[in-house]
């Protein structure tokens, strides 16, 4: 897979993995420590193939701060969430450059020692050449966060460390721009 497809699948697949939790506002909070999740997605564009699972250090800081971003960003006209005994359903449909996205997923599992959730996202028009998206994450806490790891840093197979809350400065990392300058050469 070229670094360019490397880096665009990351990015979504990132996408994905903040998902569940970003979906909505008061999505329940993860334990802290770290994180592997395992996502699966079907509709992706063609040449996108999965990648192996990715490892994500959080804390209930950065776990508030992926909602908040979220919440800031989202144009939601509906945003339904209902909370049964270890189940969460949210519904919502948004609008997100020139797209409607609807949203339905469940949440099941304790946020403590493991959590499994399943989306679908239907785009009206289509976005990127998807008109759905169907995740299925799996996730399960390894313990505490490695030494050197700070809340928010994603680890993903072949990809430089990510944290969502410092994009500014990952795009300063040689490996991204590089990956980037040959992503916009296409």
């Amino acid at each position: 897979m070229t670094n360019s497809k490397s880096l665009s699948l990351g990015l979504l697949i990132l996408t994905a993995a903040f998902a569940s939790q970003a979906v909505a506002a008061d999505a329940p909070k993860r334990k802290s420590g770290l994180w592997e999740m395992k996502t699966q997605m079907s509709g992706m564009p063609a040449g996108m193939p999965s990648r192996g699972p990715i490892q994500m250090c959080v804390d209930q800081a950065s776990d508030n701060v992926m909602q908040e971003k979220a919440k800031e960003k989202s144009n939601c006209s509906v945003m339904d969430v209902n909370r049964g005994v270890g189940k969460i359903t949210i519904h919502s449909v948004c609008k997100h450059e020139g797209t409607t996205a609807t949203t339905d997923a469940v949440i099941t599992g304790d946020m403590d020692s493991n959590y499994k959730s399943d989306m679908t996202i239907k785009y009206s028009p289509p976005q990127s050449g998807m008109d759905t998206m169907k995740i299925s994450q799996e996730a399960r806490w390894l313990g505490p966060c490695k030494a050197g790891q700070k809340p928010g840093d994603v680890i993903m197979p072949g990809m430089p460390a990510m944290n969502p809350g410092n994009m500014q400065e990952m795009m300063k990392d040689p490996k991204v721009r590089e990956m980037m300058k040959q992503q916009q050469g296409k």
